[in-house]
């Protein structure tokens, strides 16, 4: 994942939901830290059509770092906090 010329693109939409309510608009019946961010706001957000932020998050959460959530037909996304410390400490150890 880190080794792509996208890895840059992926770790910011990690950090981005690290703190969802600081980077995304409100989203009409929902809660940014608890239901996480729709995947058309991370597509907005980074300014890409919505199936290449679909491949982000796709893979990102094949990595068990996001976890979906469907609300009204639509997923969205949050991370999952103690899986990117997981990934975080393996790094640490020098992986």
């Amino acid at each position: 994942m880190l080794r792509t010329p996208t890895h840059d693109t992926r770790l910011r939409i990690l950090e981005w939901l690290k703190d969802p309510v600081a980077h995304f608009p409100p989203h009409h019946g929902t809660d940014l830290l608890v239901d996480g961010v729709p995947a058309d706001a991370v597509a907005a957000k980074l300014g890409v059509p919505g199936p290449v932020a679909h491949t982000h998050l796709t893979l990102l959460t094949a990595l068990g770092l996001l976890r979906p959530h469907r609300i009204d037909g639509r997923v969205h996304y949050r991370r999952d906090e103690v899986r990117v410390a997981e990934v975080a400490r393996m790094f640490e150890k020098g992986w």
